[in-house]
Order: structure tokens, then C-alpha cells, then sequence
């Protein structure tokens, strides 16, 4: 979207954020064109050195947006704070609760500096008795019923993604931009709070009425009783595994003809997919060792051209170069600022919707600790010898190397 003007463009946003959640929030945000300033601890947020499971967090939320080191325990630090909050059309903040009235950062305290502000908080859980408690984004799939709807039996399993921290942040999104559009109206910003827990739960809902609805307790999906006849993974000739969905059927029978299944496409027991269940112990052997005498590529050649839902069974790392992602421009290069391969540029996904056909691109990368802390302060009104005897006391710090040392 080069030369246009992006959705959320003069919209300013201050970030006190750090793991997956909050930054997901400022993420989209950016995105869409909001100056999204990031305010990091002196030492940078320590999201920006985890390993293993969590190395990724940092390169894959916070591309697009400026980064400030500050020493908020100071009174010089709070200060600084405060001039950026009341400039802010938004604040995201997704500490425990308490950290930012602490602070002198908190809504109540926010609001009074600037009326119109949308101050949106992340938390584990909404207002009520279980308020006060820390979440994490494993535990909300545990006490939500995400984790033994996508274990198996006795065996709870975490979904394989953040999922949980990511849609809170969407959520925490969409009241933000709500709350903006009501500030168009009524003159006023207001509070805006997303939690894991209620995120869950809202995700579970259709197995909540899945249970409304037939009277039994919904099984782990793992065990479920398909809606469908066939909606299982296959094995190919070379032992790759491949999903299938019929899933109407009007599908069954450009199925039997992709596959020239003769015999089932001319018997009325298998022309409705009721019919279809209850004689699927008959017809999925047959299936599945038709299956198992094709290439993983002919088979699903043929899926495509009859226009029957189907997957490869992908790794993340698999998509780094996959041809759908490669022709629609849905990778974005981010190049790593933190831990061992800095310099490296991954490849890590795009906004996954478009808008008047394109996407949203990058326009700056992954910033350095403090990296725009100069730049920020002169746009808060501080002057040359105010930055620089804040910079000499330590009460902010600035990256060794970046656009915003000068």
C-alpha cells in the first residue's frame, strides 16, 4: 500500500507491552498504519531474549513499531510517560494487574491526563472473582476446555500456537477500534479490557451448544463423532499423509468420479451422507487403500481438479517457501535484531486479510532497543538539552546503532 493512506494512519498508540498478547494488539495496529510506540525497560524487554518455544515471540510482534527505553521506576521516567500517554489516542498495556496504577499509569489516572484516550488492558481474566489471578496463555486453554477438547481422553494437550494470547489481542483490537468509532460520536475514549480466560470460552461456545443442543457432553475432538462420512487424513503410496473433507453431497459425487467409484456413486444407501455414516465402516477400507496406491501428488491433483477440500499435512517450516504464500506476497522479510543470527532475515506471515486487494507491507522492521528514544522525546516536546541530561542520568537509554540515535 505504497503512496496510500492506511486505515489507522495518525492514529498514535503507546504500548506497555511485553510476551505475546499485548504486542499482538500493537501488531495489528501497526499494521494498519498506527505510530505504534513501544515502551521497553532500560535493559529492553526481556521478551526479545527468550529461546526455544518463545524465540520467535519478538520477531514475529513487533515489526512497524518505534522503540523507547525508559526507566519507568523513576519520577523522571514516569514523567516522560506521561507526556507520551497524553499525546496517545491509545494505550495497550497487558501487565499484572495493579503494575501500571503503580506506576501513576493506570486508566483512571490516564483518562484524567487525557480525555479522549482508549486505554485497552490484557489480562488473564475479566472483572469477578477469579480477577486478580495471573493467566497465562496455557493456563486459559486448561481451565476453558481448549486443552482436553484437543487432547485426547485423560490426556489434556495446549494447542500447538499461542492461540489464545493472539486472539485476545484480536479481540483486545477490535474494542479499541470500536471504542474509536464511538469516540467519533461522543467526544470521549474509554477502557477497553480482553482477557484469555473469556477469550476460550468464547471459542468454546459452539461445543457449549453442541452440548445444549444434543444433550451429551462433546467428546475431545480427537474422539469425536464426525458430522461427516469422510473427513479423516490418508496415507499416500510413499506414506505421506493427506487430509479429505466430503462434506456435502453434492461433493460425494464429484468424489466417486475423480476417483471412479462407480459402484458407490450408482447405490442410493451412499447418496446422502447420513446414509453414508452409517455404512462407513464399509467404505473407508476401500477408500483408504485406494489412497494408499496413489502418489501423494496424484491424489491430491485429482482432489483439486474435482474441487474437494483436502491439505498436505505442513510444519511451520514448510511454509516458509510455500507457493500460495510465495504468488500473494503473504510472507513479509523481517530482518532479526535479537539473539544469535541478528541480521538473518525471516520470512514470517503478513496481516492475513486484504483491502482493496492488497495487503498490508512493512514498512519498518523489528526496532532496537531504544532505538527511536531521541526521535520520541523531541515529539513529546523535549528539548536538545532536556534529552541529553535525561540520556547522561540513565533514565533513558538509546540503541547503540539505529535511525534513532542520530
Amino acid at each position: 500500500m505504497d503512496n496510500k493512506i492506511l486505515p489507522l494512519q495518525g492514529i498514535q498508540v503507546v504500548e506497555f507491552t511485553h510476551m505475546v498478547m499485548g504486542p499482538t494488539a500493537g501488531l495489528i495496529l501497526a499494521d494498519l498504519g498506527a505510530e505504534v510506540v513501544k515502551v521497553e525497560p532500560l535493559d529492553g524487554d526481556k521478551t526479545r531474549r527468550l529461546e526455544g518455544s518463545g524465540a520467535g515471540y519478538f520477531p514475529m510482534y513487533n515489526r512497524n513499531k518505534k522503540s523507547i527505553c525508559v526507566d519507568l521506576k523513576s519520577e523522571e521516567g514516569k514523567q516522560l510517560a506521561r507526556r507520551l500517554v497524553k499525546k496517545a489516542d491509545v494505550v495497550i498495556e497487558n501487565f499484572r494487574l495493579g503494575a501500571m496504577d503503580r506506576l501513576g499509569l493506570g486508566y483512571e489516572q490516564s483518562s484524567v491526563l487525557n480525555p479522549r484516550l482508549i486505554y485497552c488492558s490484557l489480562k488473564g481474566f475479566l472483572p469477578g472473582p477469579y480477577g486478580s489471578r495471573t493467566a497465562l496463555d496455557e493456563v486459559a486453554q486448561m481451565m476453558g476446555g481448549l486443552a482436553y477438547m484437543t487432547g485426547l481422553p485423560g490426556k489434556p494437550m495446549r494447542a500447538g500456537s499461542s492461540v489464545i494470547d493472539i486472539t485476545g489481542g484480536m479481540f483486545g483490537v477490535i474494542g479499541i477500534l470500536a471504542a474509536v468509532e464511538r469516540r467519533h460520536k461522543t467526544g470521549l475514549g474509554g477502557m477497553v479490557t480482553s482477557a484469555l480466560f473469556e477469550t476460550t470460552v468464547f471459542m468454546m461456545g459452539q461445543h457449549m451448544a453442541q452440548h445444549a443442543a444434543s444433550g451429551e457432553a462433546p467428546m475431545p475432538m480427537s474422539q469425536r463423532q464426525s458430522a461427516w462420512s469422510i473427513y479423516d487424513i490418508f496415507l499416500s503410496r510413499e506414506g505421506e499423509s493427506v487430509f479429505i473433507g466430503v462434506v456435502s453431497d453434492t461433493l460425494w459425487v464429484k468424489f466417486c468420479k475423480a476417483f471412479e467409484l462407480g459402484s458407490f456413486a450408482s447405490d442410493a444407501t451412499l447418496a446422502t451422507n447420513s446414509g453414508r455414516i452409517k455404512y462407513r465402516d464399509s467404505i473407508m477400507p476401500i477408500i483408504t487403500s485406494l489412497f494408499a496406491s496413489m502418489s501423494k501428488q496424484e491424489l491430491m491433483d485429482r482432489l483439486e481438479l474435482a474441487g474437494i477440500p483436502f491439505a498436505p499435512i505442513n510444519r511451520p517450516e514448510d511454509l516458509l517457501n510455500e507457493t500460495h504464500l510465495e504468488a500473494s506476497n503473504g510472507l513479509l522479510p523481517v530482518t532479526l535484531t535479537d539473539g544469535e543470527r541478528v541480521g538473518m532475515q525471516a520470512r514470517l506471515p503478513a496481516l492475513p486479510f486484504e483491502m482493496s486487494d492488497e495487503k498490508f507491507e512493512l514498512r519498518s522492521g523489528l526496532p532496537s532497543e531504544g532505538e527511536h528514544s531521541i526521535e520520541v522525546m523531541r515529539d513529546a516536546g523535549y528539548s536538545a538539552d532536556e534529552i541529553d541530561e535525561m540520556l547522561r542520568d540513565g533514565f533513558v537509554k538509546v540503541a547503540v546503532c539505529g535511525s534513532g540515535t542520530e
